[in-house]
């Protein structure tokens, strides 16, 4: 089945759902994001709702949805509805001591200072090429999430998007000679990767090295629901393409993360208090926002994560661990 076939059999699965669920599914761009309107995810949802949530997501990638009156328990048994969530072994203090489930965004301000940083140094450490920032969750683990569900709580008065890129939409735009040579490659995706140590003892090194997570993944990974070939690359845990020397990874990794980022392939979403993004964590990257951080505005976003399966290739072969990571313990 062709990419485009596949891609009107979604549409008709979605207009067909929707109408059943009495929901609306307005998409926001051409390749990626549909706001949905019509259903209060705090309430009792039932198999109709869920299946129409579902195939908009499958289709579209990312879902918008505004105006919700979602608490951490309600965000939980929303999620809940569509899979196993992840419970994380370590997170941060801003995280819901009683809800094990949720991730608090403003967590990662306090990494910085665990390592002897300002969170900005920190940052910038991570994020100091233009495609750094973008990722998947957890993308170095054997079996990342499958979807990922994320609340606005407080949100600053301007600034502050995310940006979600469909990578089965950058796949299906390379050239086929381009598609069958990246068919069968795979890539180690590793934690920490590119980060740019201080000079001397690096706190944050140490860490890493205590703590190594990667994994050998598909280049090409065949969506395990609706059969699409996804362009499996992001900036922030892809180290090197396995069987290519490091200049040849590095420029075939550029023009791959310039392919699945162009612009045309992406949705920017304006959070509200009250707002919620779910989206595949498969077939998508996405961007946290860089442009508030020197407002100083609050920005308060809740995360649960849903357990994931192993990546299999274009040729049947799934993905391979290297170190610290075995499917389903987190």
């Amino acid at each position: 089945m062709t990419t485009d076939s596949r891609t009107t059999d979604l549409d008709g699965r979605v207009e067909r759902t929707a109408r059943e669920a009495g929901i609306e599914v307005n998409p926001v761009a051409g390749h990626i994001g549909a706001e949905i309107t019509g259903v209060d995810l705090a309430g009792s949802l039932d198999e109709a709702q869920v299946s129409a949530i579902r195939a908009a997501i499958l289709r579209w990638k990312v879902v918008f949805f505004r105006g919700q009156r979602l608490d951490h328990a309600g965000h939980v048994a929303f999620a809940r509805r569509f899979g196993e969530p992840v419970v994380l072994r370590k997170r941060g203090g801003a995280s819901p001591a009683d809800v094990p489930e949720i991730e608090t965004t403003a967590d990662r301000l306090e990494l910085g200072g665990r390592f002897g940083m300002e969170h900005d140094e920190w940052l910038r450490r991570r994020r100091h090429t233009l495609q750094r920032g973008w990722h998947c969750d957890h993308g170095a683990r054997i079996d990342p999430p499958a979807a990922t569900v994320l609340r606005a709580e407080t949100v600053p008065p301007y600034g502050g998007d995310t940006t979600w890129s469909n990578l089965a939409a950058a796949y299906a735009g390379l050239s086929a000679p381009v598609r069958r040579f990246v068919d069968g490659l795979r890539a180690e995706h590793r934690l920490g990767v590119g980060y740019q140590s201080r000079p001397g003892d690096d706190a944050y090194v140490r860490h890493l090295l205590d703590h190594q997570v990667a994994s050998v993944h598909p280049l090409v990974r065949v969506h395990p629901e609706t059969g699409e070939r996804v362009l499996y690359v992001n900036g922030y845990y892809l180290e090197q393409i396995v069987g290519l020397s490091r200049a040849e990874s590095a420029a075939v990794l550029d023009m791959l993360l310039d392919q699945a980022t162009r612009t045309e392939y992406t949705v920017r979403f304006r959070w509200e208090p009250g707002s919620v993004a779910f989206w595949d964590n498969r077939a998508t990257i996405h961007l946290a926002p860089g442009d508030n951080a020197h407002l100083g505005f609050p920005r308060t976003m809740h995360r649960v994560m849903l357990a994931g399966d192993v990546p299999v290739g274009v040729d049947g072969k799934p993905s391979e661990p290297v170190t610290g990571t075995e499917p389903g313990r987190w």
